[in-house]
């Protein structure tokens, strides 16, 4: 099948390192892998197309405000165009705030339209960033949410948000990100003894607000006060960097803080290797309808997990239902004597971090592979009921 997979937004290069890169590379590396003739169209160039991936560039979007709307709205506007010589046979698009051609193509052209919703990106905008022509986006969202033949959204918090724009509430379905399974994996040596000279917990993401990385600092700022053996590992680059690593020196921890700034894809196994404890330290008061990729990669990494009680995360990793293992220890958002008190908790419990490692990478596998994801929800929109088991015929890849 020739696949067209649509992505508008300027703020992502598609083959680059962010995690929304990371996410749309996994898909295309799934629909490649499946036979599918993959078309990529977006206004980013960014990095070296993945191999059998067509790329196709859309006009760049420039200025700020509202003129960098209108210059969105005009790129997008230059999808048609494209689609039209490429002639899909499905219309795979992940929404952008600006991003409602692909959807009217595919409608107008009577082939199917998948479209990946991963947030509810007017109210992001306006939330934490600045919109000139709210009406506008909402419209846009409007547009793109009915015309597609079927919406899959990363949680229930956006998929209620989806289902009060579209005027097909009926289509929209949940389908949480995924994980890599080959390319993250377990470090394969012993976890680190309780009386071990170092410890680490690890942090993988964007530095930004919303991620309340200043508990975790904290947190191991606490444990180090009393035993120098902590060590904090920082995975990733963004405007929160400098700061943290300001209140790490004011907290008299620099020495066991750790920022490796933004490290491709390919780079961050081995670090997740370096880890003892990966934390996912949500703050409180934030919306929290993410589905975190950072922690279906911890969970695959065989890590044991420390997260805020927020959104997905209690259901993922304490499942309230017959036979759900836990994956990970939930603590209020916020609270750093929480944090800390369930980081020493597991560090001097060894064979509780051994059997959280393999319930966590037993999960990743069985049921949180992209190769799952990607064909549950090509089924929603192609009209097939969808497998929630599904997975490769000899186990995960």
């Amino acid at each position: 099948m020739r696949v067209a997979v649509v992505c508008t937004d300027p703020g992502i290069p598609v083959f680059g390192s962010k995690g929304a890169s990371v996410h749309l590379q996994a898909v295309l590396r799934e629909l490649v892998a499946d036979g599918h003739e993959v078309h990529v169209v977006s206004p980013r160039r960014d990095g070296v197309p993945l191999p059998g991936v067509h790329l196709h560039r859309l006009p760049a979007v420039t200025g700020r405000g509202g003129e960098r709307e209108r210059s969105a709205r005009a790129s997008d506007a230059a999808v048609a165009a494209v689609l039209d010589r490429v002639r899909p046979e499905l219309v795979y698009e992940r929404y952008s705030l600006w991003g409602r051609t692909g959807t009217a193509w595919a409608r107008a052209a009577g082939v199917p339209a998948l479209l990946e919703v991963n947030a509810p990106l007017p109210e992001e905008q306006r939330l934490h960033r600045s919109l000139t022509d709210p009406a506008a986006a909402d419209a846009v969202a409007a547009a793109a949410l009915s015309a597609a033949s079927a919406v899959v959204c990363v949680s229930d918090a956006v998929a209620d948000w989806a289902r009060a724009v579209s005027a097909r509430p009926d289509r929209v379905h949940v389908e949480p990100n995924g994980v890599d399974v080959d390319r993250v994996r377990p470090a394969g040596r012993p976890v680190t003894p309780a009386a071990g000279t170092s410890f680490t917990v690890g942090f993988v993401g964007s530095l930004k607000p919303w991620h309340g990385v200043e508990t975790l600092v904290d947190a191991v700022a606490a444990l180090a006060a009393t035993d120098p053996g902590w060590r904090l590992l920082l995975v990733g680059d963004g405007p929160m960097a400098g700061p943290l690593l300001d209140r790490a020196a004011a907290l008299g921890v620099s020495s066991a803080v750790e920022a490796t700034g933004a490290l491709p894809p390919a780079e961050v196994p081995a670090q997740l290797h370096r880890m003892d404890v990966a934390a996912a330290p949500y703050p409180p008061a934030e919306p929290c309808y993410f589905s975190p990729l950072k922690v279906f990669e911890y969970l695959a990494a065989g890590l044991p997990v420390v997260a805020s009680r927020v959104g997905q995360l209690p259901a993922l990793l304490a499942p309230d239902r017959p036979g759900g293992e836990p994956l990970g220890v939930l603590v209020p958002p916020g609270d750093v004597p929480a944090l800390a008190g369930a980081l020493a908790a597991l560090r001097a419990d060894v064979a509780r971090r051994e059997r959280l490692g393999r319930a966590g990478r037993r999960a990743a596998e069985q049921r949180h592979t992209w190769r799952g994801v990607v064909r549950r929800s090509l089924a929603h929109a192609l009209g097939a009921a969808p497998d929630r088991r599904l997975q490769p015929a000899g186990g995960p890849r």
